[in-house]
């Protein structure tokens, strides 16, 4: 018999992706969203337009079939913002999953997949980050998806919820059908930004400090693909199914690029010049940020596929030349 998964947030950039990859996997779909930030046309299946703060709709939409599990991808996601309005950013990303918990409960679905970040680490002390690396949150986005880890540990100790977080670091590339990408509404992302750049969609690129610790002075990031990032969601959903009780694991390649190496990565694939600035340093951005995924690779089995950052940025190029949405 195949399951049957709730994913919450699944028009977005990466539960779309996710859920996408689950149909095609034989698990039947719902996608839930409110429509914020994702997209209707990234949905192939049935979708329910609906905010998880709204407690009724949460209910109503957990008991219209039996669920075997729910992947929450649902959030504010940008720091700017959670640093001007950090209320807003408890109350969706905070207030919203102890929502869909609580309709989770109560309709009898025991399993819960959460869409975790990097950003609980802040500042690295060493890398690559393990997921015992201490917990120092930078922004209230960061602070919000740490106090929602919480949560989850003391529900799945309360409640006998399989409850696991997966913790991206930076998701990138888009599906290779080119039916499914990165589009958002106040763009952040360094990969899309650059083509945008180089297409004269938007002013020179603005490099951010030029004299970090680094080898060519740049901030270096884990760009993982987004369709590894799915594959790590498929895999954590089937041992939960077998009984694992759940965990919380880092998602990322294990090596770093810098905002040079992928600028130049950027005008390899794409044959064109991105324009670019030097700027001053950003508060709060570390030198260095990349992961150790070896937990995941050792409990799940899973490894990252599309490790070459030119792959990463090839599957970008393609949906950046004809988005669908």
């Amino acid at each position: 018999m195949s399951k049957v998964v709730l994913v919450v947030g699944g028009a977005g950039y990466i539960g779309s992706h996710c859920a996408r990859l689950l149909s095609e996997r034989g698990v039947e779909v719902v996608v839930l969203d409110d429509l914020s930030a994702g997209h209707r046309e990234a949905v192939s299946g049935p979708l329910i337009v609906a905010d998880i703060r709204d407690r009724a709709a949460m209910r109503d939409a957990l008991q219209s079939r039996p669920f075997d599990a729910v992947v929450h991808f649902a959030a504010r996601a940008l720091v700017s913002e959670s640093t001007a309005n950090p209320a807003l950013y408890f109350d969706v990303n905070v207030g919203g999953t102890a929502t869909l918990i609580a309709a989770m409960i109560e309709a009898g679905v025991d399993t819960l997949l959460f869409s975790s970040s990097c950003s609980i680490y802040g500042a690295p002390q060493y890398v690559p980050v393990d997921e015992a690396h201490p917990k120092a949150p930078m922004s209230p986005y960061g602070l919000s998806k740490w106090m929602v880890e919480q949560m989850l540990d003391e529900v799945r100790l309360r409640h006998g919820l399989r409850i696991s977080s997966l913790r991206y670091f930076n998701a990138a590339g888009a599906h290779p059908s080119g039916e499914l990408g990165e589009s958002h509404a106040v763009e952040t992302h360094l990969i899309p930004l650059a083509f945008d750049a180089a297409l004269g969609r938007r002013p020179p690129l603005q490099v951010y400090g030029r004299d970090y610790d680094t080898p060519d002075g740049t901030c270096i990031r884990d760009y993982v693909h987004v369709m590894d990032l799915a594959e790590a969601h498929l895999s954590a959903l089937e041992a939960m199914w077998r009984g694992h009780p759940g965990s919380a694991w880092n998602l990322g390649t294990g090596r770093g690029s810098s905002v040079l190496q992928v600028l130049d990565a950027v005008a390899r694939v794409s044959g064109l010049t991105v324009p670019r600035e030097d700027a001053a340093r950003r508060e709060g951005d570390p030198p260095k940020v990349w992961a150790s995924a070896a937990a995941i690779r050792r409990e799940l089995g899973w490894t990252p596929k599309h490790t070459e950052l030119e792959e990463i940025i090839a599957s970008a190029w393609r949906w950046t030349r004809a988005p669908r949405y």
